[in-house]
């Protein structure tokens, strides 16, 4: 998925102006409190009237709302009926708008945990995993799902699993320090949010490649050299120079550095002084917890694709937020891009030969 791609989807039905409480409140009026519940395209639209005419009163210059309704529905239709019988869950419905919704990260974190949870506040693997196929059914319909992992969610919930010692349920802690790690089947979606971040950043240092400075979006500096920085243009093209390789370590930043950032960026660089080349190259680090394709006995495999809300026993509940933060180095705060509040991110990006 293309940073382009994945910005203009959102932007074209600009659902990235929804508040996360108001759209709670939105989804709260029509009582859309079961999750198992179909919807009919007349009860999608119903809601999205509503949504965009709340979105209107606070951005009159900005919302088309039959425009936007339109093509909304259309985005749900495409990722949630693909087969277009003009039906969509409630859960797929609250899942594809509050991804897209502006908030903070971890927020929507808790909120994706709490739509699948038992009402002790707990997920076993199979609510989990109903949890992760609806949201990958977003870079699915993108024809990426592929470098998430593929559709197939079974080693996403056994890498979470694995993750608290091999437990029969999951609390929202031990998911949300999980999805800190960035798991490749929902790294998407912390990537959307430093794409967002890292529209109108500028950074003022210049690109040792294409001297572009001051950069504008992503700035890549270098863990190996110092005072070695390249722009996102030449970063994803994979253009280097002959002093700098490709397996050398790099840190993204979306929003512009501070003091302690760059002090500790420098100590990192002369550490890796004493590396030799060949130790990049035999202790590869990713930017994300890869997932593994595990072979499980026969009666052990479910049928994620196919199973149903309604063997969920569960009562929905909305979590507060604690106004604790989370310790995750890639973690952003609001999803529109000009927010003052957005974080650093501190991503160990190692690009691959």
């Amino acid at each position: 998925m293309s940073g382009d791609e994945a910005i203009n989807e959102y932007e074209s039905f600009l659902v990235d102006l929804l508040e996360l409480a108001m759209a709670q409140g939105i989804f709260e009026q029509h009582q859309l409190t079961h999750n198992e519940q179909v919807l009919e395209v007349p009860a999608i639209i119903t809601c999205l009237l509503t949504i965009y005419t709340e979105l209107q009163q606070v951005y009159p210059d900005l919302i088309d709302i039959p425009l936007c309704v339109d093509l909304c529905l259309n985005w749900l239709l495409n990722v949630y009926d693909r087969d277009r019988s003009g039906k969509v869950q409630v859960l797929s419905m609250k899942i594809g708008l509050l991804s897209f919704s502006k908030g903070h990260l971890e927020e929507k974190y808790e909120y994706l945990f709490t739509q699948v949870a038992s009402s002790a506040g707990v997920c076993n693997p199979k609510q989990l995993a109903l949890l992760l196929h609806t949201t990958i059914q977003i870079p699915y319909e993108l024809g990426e799902a592929a470098a998430f992992g593929g559709s197939n969610v079974e080693p996403s919930v056994h890498s979470c699993f694995q993750h608290v010692g091999h437990k029969d349920t999951v609390d929202l802690e031990q998911f949300v320090e999980w999805m800190h790690l960035e798991p490749q089947s929902m790294v998407w979606l912390p990537v959307l949010h430093r794409l967002a971040a890292a529209e109108t950043s500028k950074h003022k240092a210049k690109c040792n490649i294409c001297k572009e400075c001051p950069m504008v979006g992503f700035r890549y500096r270098s863990l190996k050299h110092f005072n070695y920085d390249v722009c996102q243009r030449c970063f994803f093209t994979g253009r280097t120079t002959r002093s700098h390789k490709l397996t050398y370590p790099m840190v993204e930043y979306c929003t512009p550095t501070t003091s302690g950032e760059d002090v500790r960026d420098f100590t990192k660089v002369l550490k890796n002084k004493f590396r030799s080349k060949k130790y990049f190259t035999k202790h590869p680090r990713l930017g994300y917890l890869p997932v593994q394709t595990i072979d499980l006995d026969m009666n052990e495999e479910y049928t994620y694709s196919q199973m149903s809300l309604q063997s969920l026993q569960r009562t929905p509940c909305v979590q507060q937020d604690s106004g604790q933060e989370g310790s995750g180095t890639h973690q952003t705060d609001d999803f529109s891009g000009g927010s003052d509040k957005l974080e650093p991110c501190h991503c160990i990006c190692l690009t691959t030969q």
